[in-house]
């Protein structure tokens, strides 16, 4: 990007990150990751005390509201079966686009945005993901059509307002609707937009995931045939395991606010900088055999330390870590069982190889 990036890793740079408030996500990312995957106005483009009280409703949404999450697992979980029914018609599957498009209807259907929106450009979201590390036609195509959708759900967000849209009450995107940040004030429809998208692009991501699990239990048959006959309570440690050999992002970044000194080395303030999450949880002082897929080492997203780091590091509540880690795992878990114990099926030759 034509700038000098410090760049650094390990459990050191991880609370760096996630827990220096001399650093800021403004100005973090190249314009179209920005644009692509959050956009402004968003939870993650605020800082202090204004990011805590919008991370709270991901928060409760994505973490703490046990029906709705036991609801977003029904629906995926009839989903992903009506769609293994269409699945068995056809002579190959392509799983990337199917299971994105299969978590696509599952989120807009939980979050009670009325589908008509997504039938619209059915593949908007899981574009949004694939061309965000990217530049040229296409990146600037999807950017366009993130617009255009952005306007379709600000209007459903006027609609919910003046009661000519009705979505369930309770819904992830009613809550959104009627939320008030620090100001007391409603969201403007925008923002709501916004953050909306930052629900339902992340669940769509999910699909890489699922595929990583797929390639996982291809490499190593032994587990599948474990999860074929039972043995959920080794399911999240497999799940952990896998995103943690396969994270789909490989760097996150900041901008330091002020002039600071970090063990030793002097960062201007300005100064760009990367946190190699993939470097993190590769690294053999903290993972033996890194490159080995070693479900035994029982990770968890809930001890929240500064090694494991797939979707960031430290307290979610208070830091820029994910707050999706928990809904990733179930879904995760829940594409485990669909593999392994609804599905025969044999994998067509071809690269498996992930640059």
């Amino acid at each position: 990007m034509l700038r000098d990036v410090v760049c650094m890793r390990g459990p050191h740079a991880a609370m760096l990150f996630y827990g220096d408030t001399r650093l800021t996500r403004v100005g973090g990312m190249p314009t179209t990751v920005l644009r692509l995957l959050q956009n402004k106005g968003s939870v993650q483009q605020l800082d202090g005390p204004a990011h805590r009280h919008r991370k709270a409703l991901f928060l409760r949404l994505l973490m703490e509201d046990e029906e709705s999450l036991a609801r977003l697992m029904d629906i995926f979980r009839e989903r992903s079966l009506r769609r293994l029914t269409e699945w068995q018609k056809r002579e190959q599957i392509e799983a990337a686009p199917d299971i994105a498009q299969l978590l696509a209807e599952t989120a807009f259907q939980w979050t009670s945005t009325p589908m008509a929106v997504l039938e619209k450009d059915p593949t908007v979201l899981s574009d949004m993901v694939q061309n965000a590390g990217h530049f040229g036609p296409r990146t600037w195509w999807t950017l366009r059509r993130r617009t255009r959708l952005e306007a379709e759900l600000e209007r459903t967000f006027d609609g919910i307002r003046n009661g000519s849209v009705q979505v369930a009450e309770g819904s992830p995107i009613a809550a959104i609707a009627w939320h008030r940040d620090e100001d007391s004030g409603l969201l403007p429809a925008s923002v709501a937009a916004v953050e909306l998208l930052n629900i339902v692009r992340p669940i769509v991501a999910i699909a890489r995931y699922i595929v990583f699990v797929a390639l996982a239990l291809h490499n190593n048959p032994a587990w599948c045939d474990l999860f074929e006959t039972g043995n959920d309570e080794f399911l999240d440690d497999f799940a952990e395991e896998v995103r943690r050999c396969f994270p789909f992002f490989p760097f996150v970044g900041a901008v330091a606010k002020q002039e600071l000194d970090w063990q030793g080395y002097g960062i201007q303030a300005g100064q760009w900088l990367l946190c190699d999450l993939y470097g993190t949880i590769h690294d053999p002082r903290f993972f033996p055999e890194p490159h080995r897929l070693k479900p035994q080492r029982q990770l968890s997203w809930k001890d929240q330390n500064y090694s494991f780091i797939p979707q960031g590091a430290g307290r979610t509540e208070a830091t820029h870590r994910c707050p999706g880690e928990r809904i990733t795992i179930d879904i995760m878990k829940e594409a485990v069982k669909l593999f392994c114990r609804h599905m025969t099926y044999e994998i067509a030759p071809q690269d498996l190889s992930i640059p």
